[in-house]
């Protein structure tokens, strides 16, 4: 049911690399959005911001928050755009009854992780997560640091 990116042949466009440090990550789904030509452009250029982004759920829809789209001068000259305007999440009944569950009954959050291209499509990778605890994230940062002591040691050898 769940979906994660395979990892060849796929561009990423922007990642939430915080999410992975203050969430514990359990079910992750492939969104499409819903896009503007000048966004598009301006995701081909590079110029998307995940950091304060966040998923609201409202009226059985899915919508994307706070993701900074910066337009490009040359591609939006008669239009005046938005960079910070709701997106709406292309996701089918099944993954929309399953986020929607994890969020009102097990008390989890949904998260946008990272934005990459698929088949010349925007998609956004989301992921239902609850929040880590201050000590949850030292342990995470411990376990990292091991595991890098391990690989320099094994290097040595």
């Amino acid at each position: 049911m769940t979906k994660a990116k395979p990892k060849t042949g796929i561009a990423d466009i922007a990642v939430n690399r915080k999410a992975r440090h203050d969430y514990h990550l359990e079910e992750r789904f492939e969104a499409g959005l819903v896009l503007e030509g000048w966004e598009v452009k301006a995701l081909r250029a590079g110029r998307c911001n995940l950091s304060e982004a966040y998923i609201t759920l409202k009226g059985g829809e899915a919508w994307l928050f706070g993701c900074r789209i910066e337009p490009l001068g040359t591609a939006s000259t008669h239009i005046s755009p938005d960079p910070l305007r709701l997106r709406k999440l292309l996701l089918n009944r099944r993954e929309l009854g399953r986020i929607f569950g994890g969020v009102q009954k097990e008390g989890a959050t949904c998260v946008p992780l990272s934005l990459y291209w698929s088949k010349g499509r925007a998609k956004l990778e989301i992921a239902l997560a609850k929040g880590k605890q201050k000590f949850d994230k030292r342990a995470t940062e411990k376990e990292r640091d091991w595991n890098r002591q391990k690989q320099r040691l094994m290097r040595r050898n």
